[in-house]
């Protein structure tokens, strides 16, 4: 998996192209939704194998899913453009599953669950994967970890930012 910083990042970015004048709970939000898959590590606990559709990477990492929790997240905390937040929270928490199937770990990602168990990965695999365990992460594997999100993550994502912010100030001439 990404760590929760490039996952942060990305869904930040995506909140800011999709609802630049969203409010803080909206951005919170957002970065809710991109971190939520990961919850499904507490199936280890349960004793749920990894490679079951309710492991990691499983169902809570499906377009399914994505499109399920964004629209769930839109009618419990906005009246109004409900639409527009579900897009954006489903985006945001298929960017997960996004991130995740473009490292270089793990057993692929679950795409198309509850549907087929299948587990993928995009042909590019540049993000190093991060560890699991907090412990771990504050390591020398956790700094390449945030050395390859920065150059694949944030690079980009900061790049996305500074031209949506130009264009936006470009078209208010």
């Amino acid at each position: 998996m990404a760590s929760a910083f490039g996952h942060g990042i990305l869904a930040y970015t995506i909140k800011k192209v999709g609802a630049p004048k969203g409010s803080l709970r909206v951005t919170l939000l957002a970065i809710f939704c991109s971190i939520i898959p990961d919850a499904d590590v507490i199936a280890f606990r349960f004793g749920i194998p990894y490679e079951h559709m309710f492991g990691h990477r499983g169902f809570t990492h499906s377009i399914f899913f994505s499109v399920f929790f964004g629209f769930l997240i839109a009618t419990l905390f906005h009246k109004n453009k409900r639409l527009k937040y579900s897009l954006i929270y489903a985006a945001a928490t298929m960017s997960h599953a996004i991130l995740d199937a473009m490292t270089t770990g793990g057993r692929g990602v679950a795409f198309f669950a509850p549907f087929v168990d299948d587990r993928y990965f995009l042909p590019w695999r540049f993000i190093k994967v991060s560890p699991m365990s907090i412990q771990r992460f504050f390591s020398d594997w956790g700094i390449q970890v945030l050395k390859s999100e920065f150059v694949y993550i944030w690079i980009p994502c900061l790049t996305v930012l500074s031209s949506h912010w130009i264009y936006r100030k470009l078209r208010s001439y």
